[in-house]
Formats: structure tokens, C-alpha cells, sequence
């Protein structure tokens, strides 16, 4: 018997996930390069990818940590304490990289930028304040809004209270559950057709001209987001595992910072790193609730751009900025960071609270946060890129530290 040669279509089905995303990228930029008046049509592919992820991440989170928690076994532990230490220190010593990365490589921003609309919050008591709302909105209405911390506050009392029902209603969960992962398994694998999109349709994008007049502040900020991303972050792998951190890192780097960068959204990742937990052979009831609070507070990534651009205009403007007055702005924006919201450009409206400190008025703050938007499509993405893909890396630490269980890296 001869054996049927497989088809071009049938080895690329065979391979890999992040083969066939990395297949997605080259063709998007072959696209966007060759072909440019192209990219518009393509870009509904990633529109749709980013819009499925957004839909399904709100439902999948609230049955999942609902159905996890209805199904915990009492005495077996969750592991969370470990993974929420993890991100206040991320979070605080990436604001600290950009305090030094700023003070050492001072920035000038040109402020005659266009007015754009939003409303920045009145200062870090009103940013806690509205997290804390959150947690008490109307369950609908935050399944609809994509209320993250709505949606686990909820999730969780329905939990706690399911925990006494029928063993039939746990089992009835646990099925709704494995549906909702099953649509999410299938969103994911067309991952690499959303990234084709998405990747044509931004380098397709006349804009990306504009980013040449702030080439130092793009170089400032990505450069501090990769400093925490291939050195900090490691270093606490390290701390918690005593092993080699850069298998983990560069995988999680790989499989949640690439979809990340692309999505730009922390909220429209959520899936795709509950996925890549799951590979990992990590506790369910860990990351079905680290992942997704880790989507809202854990922002190493947004507290590098509230401090960098924040010491920008302050360095603009000749105000000088004390080391003492810069530690409190890296506490500030860490803290401020995990206020901002999940979803693109959600961290440059808290840059005015944090030019407040040095007295800095609000209309060339908002210039500030305008000139964010305008690199926004390198700066966010990579912003997204480190929150998300931290997600993992700090749950993965944490979980595995606690129960002294190695990593599955080769099934991620």
C-alpha cells in the first residue's frame, strides 16, 4: 500500500498553534508591504477574532470561577495569596524601572497636541474608589460591560453559595463549564487567521508614520516594558521556583504576549491565558481566578507608561523631580495602574492624576495623555503584551511554588 502524501493544508493544520500564528504574522506583513490597499479588507478577520474573544471572555470567567469554587473540596488549598504578592511586587518594581529608566534618559515631548475626549479620574482615591464600585455592580450589567470585578465578585458569592446544592446542580456547572472552554478552544484556533488581520491591518495604517517624532519616548517605554519582561520578571520566577525562569518566561512570552500585543485588550486575552494555564498543568481553581483579576490589577505594563510619561512632561516643562518625589509617582502609578481598565488605551487617562503631583495643569496633561494615543499602537500593544503574558508568568509561579509541582512546558 502507498501512503497519500498530505496536502499542503493538512501539514499546516498539523502543526503547531503559534506555528501557524507566526504563519499569520509573516502574512500579514507580507500583505501590508506588498499590497497595502488590501489591508482594509483583511481587517475584519481581526476584528472578528478580537470582537469573539470579548464575547466569550465575560460568560467564561463567571461560570468558571462560579463552577470551580461550587466544586472546591473543602481543606484543599487555592494558591492565590502567593500569585497577588507577585503582582503588587511586578507591579511596583516595573513603575520603579521607569522611575530610573526616566531619570536617566530624560524625555522632551512637543505639547501642541489635538484635544481628545475622556474624563481622567480625580486622583488615586477616586481610581480605588470606582474599583471597589465595580465589585458591587449589577450582575448583568456587568456580564454586558465586560465588568471584570463584577463579574468574579459575583462568581464568587454564587460559588461560596453553590457549594451547599445538590451534587447534580455541581455536576450541572461543571458541564456548562467544560461547553463554554470547548467555544473558547474554538476561538482560539482561529487565532492565526485573527492575527493575519489584525497584523495587515495595523501596519497598513497611514498612522504608523507619526511614530517616527517620538521615537525616544516609544524607545523609553518599550524599552523599560522589556527590561521588566526578560530581566524582573525572571528574577522572581527565580525567587519562587529556584530554577531556570526562562522556559516559562519565553513561553508564556510566545503564547499570551503575541495574541496580546495584537488584541490589545488584557479582557480579550483572558481566554487565550486560561487555555495556556491549562497546558501548563496548573490548579483550576487557581487561575480560573487568578487570570482574570490579574486582567484588571496586575499592570506592570500600564504603571511603566503612566511614570514614564508622566516624568516626561514634567521634565518638558523644567519641573524638577527629586528622587523621593519620583519613588512616590512609582508607588502612585502602581497603584493607579491596577485601576485601569482591560481594555486598549484604558491606562493614558490616568496620567493627568499622576501629573497632579507635581502641579502640572490638567489641560497639558490631557495634551500628555494625546500624545499617548498617538503612539498607542506600539505603546499599548506592548503595554497589553507584558500585563497579559505576566498573568501567567506570576500564576504559574506562585501556583507551582506552593505545591512544589514542575511545569508542563512541553505541552504549552
Amino acid at each position: 500500500m502507498t501512503t497519500a502524501t498530505p496536502t499542503a493544508m493538512q501539514r499546516l493544520m498539523r502543526m503547531s498553534l503559534i506555528s501557524q500564528i507566526a504563519i499569520g504574522l509573516l502574512l500579514g506583513i507580507a500583505l501590508a508591504l506588498l499590497a497595502p490597499g488590501a489591508t482594509p479588507s483583511v481587517a475584519l478577520l481581526g476584528d472578528l477574532f478580537i470582537s469573539a474573544l470579548k464575547a466569550v471572555a465575560p460568560v467564561l470567567v463567571f461560570v468558571l470561577v462560579m463552577a470551580a469554587i461550587a466544586n472546591h473540596k473543602h481543606g484543599q488549598p487555592t494558591h492565590i495569596r502567593p500569585v497577588l504578592t507577585l503582582y503588587l511586587l511586578g507591579t511596583l518594581a516595573a513603575a520603579l524601572v521607569a522611575v530610573l529608566a526616566s531619570l536617566t534618559f530624560p524625555t522632551t515631548l512637543v505639547l501642541d497636541a489635538p484635544k481628545i475626549s475622556g474624563t481622567p479620574p480625580g486622583g488615586i482615591i477616586g481610581v480605588l474608589k470606582n474599583l471597589l464600585l465595580s465589585a458591587f455592580s449589577n450582575p448583568v450589567k456587568a456580564l454586558m460591560e465586560a465588568n471584570f470585578i463584577g463579574i468574579l465578585a459575583w462568581a464568587v458569592m454564587l460559588g461560596v453559595a453553590l457549594r451547599h446544592a445538590s451534587q447534580t446542580t455541581r455536576t450541572l456547572l461543571n458541564d456548562v463549564s467544560n461547553a463554554v472552554s470547548a467555544i473558547v478552544h474554538v476561538v482560539i484556533r482561529f487565532a492565526p487567521v485573527g492575527i493575519f488581520g489584525l497584523v495587515a491591518a495595523t501596519l497598513g495604517d497611514s498612522g504608523l508614520e507619526a511614530l517616527l517624532g517620538y521615537a525616544h519616548l516609544l524607545l523609553v517605554i518599550v524599552g523599560c516594558m522589556l527590561f521588566v519582561a526578560l530581566v524582573v520578571n525572571p528574577l522572581f520566577v527565580f525567587w519562587k521556583l529556584g530554577s531556570n525562569p526562562y522556559p516559562l518566561v519565553l513561553t508564556c512570552l510566545r503564547e499570551s504576549g503575541v495574541t496580546a500585543f495584537f488584541t490589545r485588550s488584557s479582557a480579550a486575552n483572558i481566554p487565550v491565558n486560561l487555555e495556556l494555564c491549562k497546558r501548563l498543568g496548573l490548579h483550576e481553581d487557581t487561575y480560573s481566578i487568578s487570570i482574570p483579576l490579574g486582567a484588571t490589577i496586575n499592570m506592570a505594563g500600564a504603571a511603566i507608561t503612566i511614570t514614564v510619561m508622566t516624568l516626561a512632561a514634567a521634565h518638558t516643562l523644567g519641573i524638577q523631580v527629586d528622587l523621593a518625589s519620583a519613588l512616590l509617582l512609582s508607588v502612585v502609578s502602581g497603584l493607579a495602574a491596577c485601576g485601569a481598565s482591560g481594555v486598549a488605551g484604558g491606562s493614558l487617562l490616568l496620567i493627568p492624576m499622576a501629573c497632579a503631583l507635581f502641579g502640572i495643569d490638567a489641560n497639558v496633561a490631557m495634551q500628555v495623555v494625546a500624545i499617548g494615543f498617538v503612539i498607542s499602537v506600539v505603546q499599548d500593544s506592548a503595554e497589553t503584551a507584558l500585563n497579559s503574558s505576566t498573568d501567567v508568568i506570576f500564576t504559574a509561579a506562585g501556583s507551582a511554588a506552593a505545591t512544589g509541582e514542575s511545569l508542563q512546558l512541553e505541552r504549552a
